[in-house]
């Protein structure tokens, strides 16, 4: 099935925006969903909408096995050794803060490292800068090179045996670059550290197996991998999760409670109090289903070829500075117009039916390690097409011109 195909599956596709067909380029913060997940998602509501675990009659039944079927599905994608270490949280977001939260704090001391990039989400920087203050352990980063990158010999610089946790993203979400998880995760582990990814930008790309990457945590959101919003996971290691304590007390997490004291469930619920997102897991399992029969391959071959021919026909318009390397970098471009503000790039861009984002991408240091205040960032998915690349490349060049004679 070529991207032309695909697209036809994505119903929000198929409308104009001022005037022009839409090209959405902006897959980096959110994917569409296609038809198959809406129906999913209608499906649980119109069939099988009931709370899950506890009811014995048949919606209950129903809505629990599609729940947990979905937990499945999760676990096989990523190819965790079980079930249980998968925990379904709100985002990637939520499911880092819990590693923060529950087993960071509880093993980091004063004089202890927490290791991270300058390249990182706010999600996977703030939480360590929390646990930092709490605990009196210091953040620590392995420095970046010109272009972007990490250097392996970096990293065996950077962490020590007083390393605790290392969390690192998988890919950037505003270089493209792909960090060599591996490699970083196995130096993490020869100093007694544990590894923490970000697998926001990489599951929806690349295949992804927790086992041979040997991390200890990796988390994910559903919305960026074709799934609905509000739902997403963190894979750990059993023997971590086990060990860990809740952060979120309530329903559904509880085996036996007292006045006085309580006790928790078994992995992986004790971690999912109150009524857990139901719908967003049916959800996501139905984004799994997809991707799986595209295959994940398959979209990061596509996904390469694009991003390699927005690089070179970008690179070729004066006055577009592209930032991170024109290789070993996933489906986006990430770059600036001379003298142009990214959002009235953006802006200009969405006249002509095209998405993109402008800001500082959730990653305020790193913009000031380029040493802008902000970009334009064009991201492509499955349903992406070479004719897409050409309607931004043709708006750019009217935006440069245009802004060209405003300014002149």
């Amino acid at each position: 099935m070529n991207a032309k195909e695909i697209r036809e599956l994505f119903p929000i596709l198929h409308q104009e925006i001022n005037g022009h067909p839409l090209v959405y380029l902006d897959n980096a913060a959110t994917s569409q969903k296609p038809r198959s997940v809406i129906d999913a998602i209608n499906h649980y509501y119109e069939w099988e909408n009931s709370n899950v675990h506890r009811g014995v009659h048949t919606l209950g039944s129903r809505a629990t096995d599609a729940y947990e079927g979905a937990r499945e599905k999760v676990a096989r994608f990523l190819n965790a050794s079980s079930a249980q270490e998968i925990i379904f949280t709100r985002g990637t977001t939520t499911a880092l803060n819990l590693v923060a939260s529950s087993y960071a704090r509880s093993v980091c001391g004063e004089g202890d490292e927490i290791v991270i990039t300058p390249m990182e989400h706010h999600s996977n920087l703030i939480p360590w800068q929390q646990v930092a203050k709490a605990t009196g352990a210091t953040l620590k980063y392995i420095p970046m090179q010109p272009d972007g990158t990490i250097e392996v010999s970096d990293v065996e610089k950077t962490i020590t045996e007083r390393t605790k946790v290392v969390s690192v993203m998988y890919v950037s979400n505003v270089l493209g670059v792909i960090n060599p998880i591996k490699e970083i995760t196995a130096i993490a582990h020869r100093n007694g550290a544990v590894m923490v990814v970000d697998g926001a930008q990489s599951t929806p790309h690349m295949k992804v197996d927790v086992r041979d990457l040997d991390c200890d945590f990796y988390a994910l959101s559903g919305h960026k991998m074709c799934g609905p919003t509000g739902i997403g996971a963190l894979y750990g290691k059993k023997a971590l999760l086990e060990a860990m304590e809740p952060i979120e007390f309530g329903g559904e997490m509880i085996d036996h409670v007292d006045l006085y004291d309580s006790t928790w469930k078994e992995l992986p619920w004790k971690f999912e109090g109150g009524t857990p997102i139901i719908a967003g897991a049916v959800g996501l399992g139905a984004a799994i289903d997809f991707l799986e029969e595209i295959g994940l391959d398959a979209i990061d071959r596509h996904e390469a070829e694009l991003a390699g021919l927005a690089y070179d026909r970008l690179s070729e318009i004066d006055g577009i500075t592209i930032y991170g390397p024109r290789e070993g970098r996933v489906g986006l471009v990430t770059f600036n117009l001379d003298d142009v503000h990214p959002h009235d790039v953006a802006t200009v861009l969405d006249s002509d039916g095209i998405a993109v984002r402008a800001g500082h991408h959730c990653c305020q240091p790193l913009m000031r390690w380029l040493e802008v205040s902000a970009t334009a960032r064009a991201s492509f998915y499955l349903y992406n097409t070479e004719d897409d690349v050409d309607r931004l490349v043709s708006s750019l060049i009217k935006t440069k011109e245009f802004f060209g004679h405003a300014i002149g």
